[in-house]
């Protein structure tokens, strides 16, 4: 490829709305255009990446066993309603009806689909195990684009689904995806992804990791443990506290006028926020039904975890009624309406003496212990956010920490979930009908690719792995007017071309500053520079996009540097 071929334009400026750095270098590298919120087109440098990221995704999905399909983007929503995701999911999912008026949604993942497909062809145990994938354009309409590919509404993603007759084999297999996913990051240039434990939300199912490759700029917030090893996904991760032990009191209601928050309740009493009781009030979508949190003070509710344990969408009561009975400011567990639904957070278990709402305005209780004071002895969950300095669940020491991550895959173990509400059976070895259970396991490609450019940059542009480099060596003609630069420069290339190597050759007649600027905004990992001076001293200058090195070359050393370089490399 020629550069003054090439379709899109390179930029200094950063674009206003590019808030990180793979945001901005991918649109000032004439990567990709914004088509509308959260959707983009992709120029060629970008979709030579993507191209290489599948190729890489497929034969690591064809190493274990892997077969290729393609699901339909656009699905008859009876399917979704099968599988009961048709009501469940929200306006994220693009639904519209059809010219003869039947409903029809746009794919936003396709375990429907994927169940459908395999539920005609395997009816026998012998026909499991198996697993078929897809790399698909699927469409989300995610509230929170950003990031540029990051987060978008509209994407390419890989997707597989594999099928089982046992949990043993289920795991087999997982543990088997779980490898092929590290060698796949690993190809592409980013070995230090973690795979972290995860919440399986609207997939479902009870076992699940992300792969997180942990970036300050990541919208995911990891839960990691230094003196173990311990990561998982802060809506996963458990919150383990340790509470101060105090001989319990009276119980007490005290005034405390105007005062509505922890904070203000603390400087008013004198306490701790971790002596205090918190109420946060949350109610169900489906009928605005009031759920009330009783936590510690300096504690956050896990609005993951409170969602699965009431198995329903919920969301921060916005205005609280007067006949709910619900006193802002002053909620608590003691004499509380006994229709309001109630969860005790597992770090208020075994409390002897807390502060806590009188449920009368501008009243507290103290020396409240739940276990005493309740009527009924009252259940704990897990439904905290996990801290940084908070107990490690799998080593027990207080040594976690909170890092930042950009998922770039997950896997999940989905049971028989999408089988069974779907009616996908099979004759087992005696003749009888059994749900086989699945697995599913996704790739996100453009993110994948943001993501790399993400770490792998300097100031002046990404510095692409070798691996998925859009290609692997820039020419650059300094003075191509010049005859000798220009003979030596195309017999360059096609020497190269000719060897099987990947060129972008820049032929403008443009200045060393803008031919440089724009080499590194492409982040082509090998370099040529041929210019009057190296011509004069009949070599060719040979350098690193990463400024590992530079050095000399004989013209006719090239060819044969070259490919040794590609070889080390793609070893690396």
């Amino acid at each position: 490829m020629k550069m003054s071929h090439l379709l899109g334009e390179r930029f200094k400026e950063t674009p206003s709305d590019c808030q990180i750095a793979s945001h901005a270098l991918m649109m000032r590298g004439g990567y990709m255009r914004q088509l509308c919120n959260g959707i983009y087109s992709l120029y060629p440098p970008a979709r030579r990446i993507t191209r290489k990221i599948e190729q890489i995704i497929r034969e690591e999905m064809d190493a274990v066993g892997g077969q290729e399909v393609l699901f339909p983007v656009v699905m008859p929503a009876s399917l979704w309603r099968e599988s009961g995701r048709y009501e469940s999911i929200g306006s994220e999912m693009a639904r519209f009806q059809d010219r003869s008026g039947s409903d029809v949604v746009l794919g936003m993942t396709h375990e429907e689909a994927a169940v459908q497909l395999a539920r005609g062809a395997a009816k026998s145990h012998a026909d499991y195990p198996f697993m078929i994938y897809q790399i698909q354009t699927k469409f989300r309409d995610e509230p929170r684009c950003r990031g540029g590919l990051i987060r978008v509404r509209e994407f390419t993603m890989k997707d597989a689904y594999s099928f089982h007759t046992s949990q043993e084999d289920l795991e087999r297999y997982y543990e088997k995806c779980y490898e092929a996913y590290h060698r796949i990051f690993a190809r592409v240039g980013v070995p230090e992804v973690v795979a972290v434990k995860s919440d399986s939300g609207m997939m479902g199912g009870s076992i699940a990791h992300e792969f997180m490759l942990l970036t300050e700029i990541g919208e995911d917030s990891i839960v990691l443990c230094d003196s173990c090893g311990y990561r998982s996904n802060m809506e996963a991760a458990q919150c383990i506290v340790e509470n101060r032990q105090t001989a319990q009191a009276e119980l007490k209601k005290v005034a405390t006028p105007g005062v509505k928050t922890i904070e203000d309740l603390c400087a008013f009493l004198g306490v701790e926020p971790e002596q205090t009781c918190k109420a946060v009030v949350y109610q169900k979508n489906e009928d605005d039904s009031y759920v009330v949190v009783f936590i510690r003070g300096d504690l956050e509710v896990n609005e993951t975890k409170l969602r699965n344990l009431l198995q329903a969408e919920i969301h921060p009561a916005a205005q609280i009624t007067q006949e709910s009975g619900l006193v802002p400011g002053s909620i608590g567990a003691v004499g509380l309406n006994d229709q309001i639904k109630v969860v005790f957070d597992r770090s208020m278990e075994g409390i002897q003496c807390t502060v806590c709402g009188a449920n009368k305005d501008g009243y507290h209780f103290t020396g409240v212990c739940l276990e005493r004071d309740l009527a009924e002895k009252p259940a704990f969950f897990d439904v905290a956010k996990a801290f940084a300095g908070g107990i490690c669940p799998a080593c027990g020491k207080p040594h976690l920490r909170i890092s930042r991550g950009i998922e770039v895959g997950n896997i999940f173990q989905l049971g028989d979930k999408y089988t069974r509400s779907m009616g996908m059976q099979y004759l087992d070895r005696e003749g009888k009908l059994q749900y086989p259970i699945m697995g599913c396991y996704g790739i996100g490609v453009g993110r994948l690719a943001a993501a790399v450019c993400e770490v792998r940059h300097d100031d002046y542009g990404p510095i692409w792995p070798m691996a998925i480099a859009p290609w692997q060596v820039h020419i650059c003609a300094l003075k191509a007017v010049d005859a000798k630069v220009k003979e030596t420069a195309e017999t360059l290339y096609d020497e190269l071309t000719k060897a099987g190597i990947e060129v972008i050759f820049d032929d403008r007649p443009v200045s060393a500053g803008v031919m440089f600027s724009d080499a590194d905004l492409l982040g082509v990992p090998l370099r040529l520079v041929v210019s009057p001076k190296t011509c004069k001293k009949g070599i060719v200058e040979f350098s690193a996009r990463d400024k590992s090195f530079k050095e000399e070359l004989l013209p006719e050393a090239v060819v044969d540097a070259i490919r040794e370089k590609i070889q080390q490399l793609l070893a690396d």
